[in-house]
């Protein structure tokens, strides 16, 4: 790669052809001869990218000041003879033993103040001084020796930050976290004032009185809580921003990044602050096997991992060719269906494609996790779809840096999910992603492309605008999606939306707060449902979860609770704003009352599917920048489907005949 004189990073896909494809390589574990056989193997997939040395440190570094880098030697030489380039990793997710030895400080505190051991992995907090200075020399030896080091291509900063612990209650945490909240405030006044500390007694008179919310006698403050989950975000960054700067300084033209876990299952970390400091974003993403709408899941992920990298094409760095070892069953992928979910992560902007891992572990925690060379070699079904799968991302080479179509935004906010999911509300039941999972869900099946963005985020592309359990919002936010409905956009607000501040302080003067002037609404009260209980509506539905007196001001009714003690009362309505219109949910409908809602938003935007096609396929448009579109068809079904598309299917390079064969994908170069 060619270095640049300057501090600014060149792109990855600069140095990387077509449509990436690899995954994490872990060579360390494999003698000589093997490693050679890679090579070979590599070669028939059609690898042209790899992770290479993230679990290292403890074979680089054997003990303190002691390398052995021979073996990596002799592994970069060979990809980059072979034309695969690397993402090199700084080696640091994983402490050596030697290191826990003379330091155990640095190992991470729980709540109840249990110390996590080593054995495992992720063994360290990543506020403790001694372990940044270690990890910061390792990463600054492996950019030396590799700086101009031809495979390189991508800094790997460790690996998952913040998966299997996220939050830390250590001694030097408590200090990090008071130096932080310092920052933040200025004064232990506005912090008193921002956590409302006159409640029970709790006012601090100095920083030094504040500790991590750890175990106590009943619920704890909630603004602490909530910028405790503020603060082990942050920590993880500036942890993730020390080893960059090391990165920075040695390789100034070689980009940086570490692969998130943007799915409906990881909450831990703001990704959306995360990612201005992300020269590309890299996302993990594994299935839940006992999910039959596994791929509708996967839809959502992959969104949300977009919308994080603000539309920009993102790097898939991990996911498994068949099953993996950690779920309670770990059931393998179907005929297909590694084609199918690699597919889908290009259709919705990946540029890279990659595993974990390369080869099949036969010893350690995941040697039943699959990986592109499973136990059986090259005769068995993962082989061949893994060969497979490299002939067909060749074929998309013309995709990439070409960006998802899309008309529809759903507003996402790590924040707003965890202040709603903090104790004592007023449901249990109330949880952030539900209702952006049923409208995503919806818009999926009928073939509607979505993007996730921040409510900060620019609105004025978007023909229809959803904003589901906004819990928290600022004024400047809630004052960017009142922007977009009075700029012509149909924006639907549900409830438990602008009830509370940045801080966490009810907005006094009814519900929804911050979007009552917006919808023409005011509600006087909660009325969150039994657990199990439905409430009939007048369209003859029902409705779970949450009821709501709202009163109207400005809004007419849509719908209506048909049920004591809300009879009459409205439970879905619309109000003209601007050139466009707000609408407000307070209840959540069943799936019948979804799709019909659905409906009307979609007739009242304008926006209708990428293409016509049968029940089963997804549809996803991708467009260059020349103008030249790119229609992704996933069948998901066992029979053969209709899609309305004219041009050429990239995967087979003929006219498309307007059928998806069952279980399979096309990829239509639009006339």
């Amino acid at each position: 790669m060619t270095m640049q004189g300057n501090s600014v990073p060149a792109s990855i896909w600069s140095n990387v052809e077509g449509i990436a494809y690899g995954g994490d390589y872990n060579p360390e574990q494999w003698p000589v001869n093997v490693r050679l056989e890679d090579l070979e193997l590599m070669k028939e997939a059609g690898v042209t990218f790899l992770s290479v040395g993230i679990f290292s440190w403890a074979l680089l570094e054997p003990s303190e000041g002691q390398y052995n880098f021979g073996w990596l030697d002799e592994v970069m030489d060979n990809l980059a003879a072979h034309g695969i380039k690397v993402a090199l990793a700084t080696a640091t997710a994983a402490p050596p033993a030697w290191l826990v030895r003379r330091h155990p400080e640095i190992l991470p505190v729980t709540a109840d103040g249990s110390v996590l051991g080593p054995g495992s992995r992720r063994h360290y907090t990543p506020s403790s001084a001694v372990y940044r200075r270690y990890a910061s020399g390792i990463t600054r030896v492996i950019a030396e020796r590799y700086k101009n080091h031809p495979a390189l291509a991508l800094w790997h900063v460790d690996n998952e930050l913040g998966c299997h612990v996220s939050e830390f209650y250590g001694a030097e945490d408590a200090a990090a976290f008071r130096a932080w909240l310092e920052r933040r405030y200025g004064s232990i006044d506005a912090l008193n004032s921002a956590w409302g500390t006159a409640f029970w007694s709790q006012n601090y008179g100095s920083f030094e009185e504040i500790l991590p919310p750890g175990v106590a006698p009943s619920t704890l403050n909630p603004g602490q809580q909530l910028d405790f989950q503020r603060f082990n975000s942050w920590a993880l960054m500036d942890y993730y921003r020390e080893l960059v700067a090391v990165l920075r300084e040695v390789t100034p033209g070689i980009p940086a990044t570490t692969n998130l876990m943007a799915s409906s299952a990881t909450k831990a970390l703001d990704y959306f602050d995360w990612a201005k400091d992300l020269d590309v974003i890299a996302n993990d993403h594994y299935l839940v096997a006992g999910d039959p709408e596994r791929h509708i899941e996967l839809a959502f992920s992959a969104d949300l991992t977009r919308g994080i990298a603000g539309g920009d094409p993102w790097i898939l760095m991990e996911h498994s060719t068949s099953a993996v070892n950690w779920q309670p069953r770990n059931q393998p992928k179907l005929p297909g269906e590694m084609l199918r979910n690699s597919l889908a992560h290009v259709a919705r902007g990946a540029d890279a494609v990659m595993f974990f891992q390369w080869r099949q572990s036969f010893a350690g925690s995941e040697k039943f996790h699959s990986a592109m060379v499973p136990h059986g070699g090259r005769d068995t079904r993962v082989w061949r779809e893994v060969v497979g799968l490299g002939a067909a991302l060749k074929r998309l080479a013309p995709v990439r840096g070409s960006r998802v179509e899309s008309r529809v935004a759903i507003v996402f906010d790590y924040e707003a999910w965890w202040a709603s999911e903090i104790d004592s509300k007023p449901s249990e039941d109330v949880r952030y992603l539900d209702l952006l999972r049923a409208f995503h869900r919806s818009l999926f099946l009928r073939g509607v492309s979505v993007d996730m963005v921040h409510p900060s985020a620019p609105l004025e592309a978007y023909d229809l605008v959803l904003v589901c359990t906004l819990y928290a919002v600022s004024d400047a936010d809630a004052s960017n999606i009142a922007a977009a409905a009075s700029a012509g956009a149909t924006v639907l607000v549900t409830y438990f939306s602008g009830i509370v501040d940045q801080n966490d302080h009810v907005r006094l003067g009814g519900y929804p707060g911050a979007f009552r002037d917006l919808l023409g609404i005011r509600v006087e009260e909660f009325h969150p449902l039994s657990a199990g209980s439905q409430l009939k509506l007048s369209d003859g539905g029902v409705s779970s979860i949450w009821s709501e007196h709202v009163h109207l001001a400005g809004a007419e009714a849509v719908q209506t609770f048909a049920e004591y003690p809300l009879e009459g009362v409205p439970s879905l309505t619309r109000h003209t704003a601007g050139s466009g219109t707000a609408w407000y949910l307070a209840t959540f409908p069943d799936h019948d009352g979804i799709e019909a809602l659905v409906d009307r938003l979609l007739a009242e935007s304008g926006v209708a599917p990428a293409a016509a096609a049968d029940a089963g396929v997804e549809l996803v448009r991708r467009r260059a920048d020349s103008g030249g579109s790119y229609l992704f068809a996933i069948n998901h079904t066992r029979s053969h489907a209709a899609v309305e598309a004219v041009g050429i299917d990239l995967l087979t390079g003929s006219a498309f005949a307007g059928t998806v064969e069952a279980g399979s994908v096309a990829v239509i170069a639009e006339d």
